[in-house]
């Protein structure tokens, strides 16, 4: 099983949610740094597509860790909710593709 970790309390505002996930995920040079961006990036984890750093086998999953989640709660609750919304969005991306959900995440 693959592992990522984003540290909430370097998450402070957009910007700084986009800088995390892509040094995190591994995302390109080119990244969009917007929400359609994220979900593009990760929905291909399992197709070796080169959008992040991890290329999932069948049934395997990328557990997200994020970690002082309750730092980036009470700082910052929206990007916490969208970041779900994210989480499922490219999820059900990878449902629609016949393969099971990639994604999951681990608030510590």
């Amino acid at each position: 099983m693959a592992r990522v970790a984003l540290d909430g309390r370097r998450i402070t505002d957009w910007p700084s949610f986009h800088r995390e996930s892509q040094a995190a995920f591994g995302f390109p040079a080119y990244y969009g740094a917007n929400l359609d961006a994220w979900v593009d990036c990760l929905s291909g984890v399992r197709d070796g597509d080169g959008m992040s750093g991890f290329a999932l086998g069948p049934g395997e999953m990328l557990e997200i860790e994020l970690q002082h989640a309750d730092v980036l709660r009470s700082k910052t609750p929206r990007i916490l909710e969208t970041l779900e919304a994210l989480i499922d969005a490219a999820n059900e991306r990878i449902t629609d593709a016949g393969q099971k959900p990639g994604l999951r995440l681990i608030e510590t």
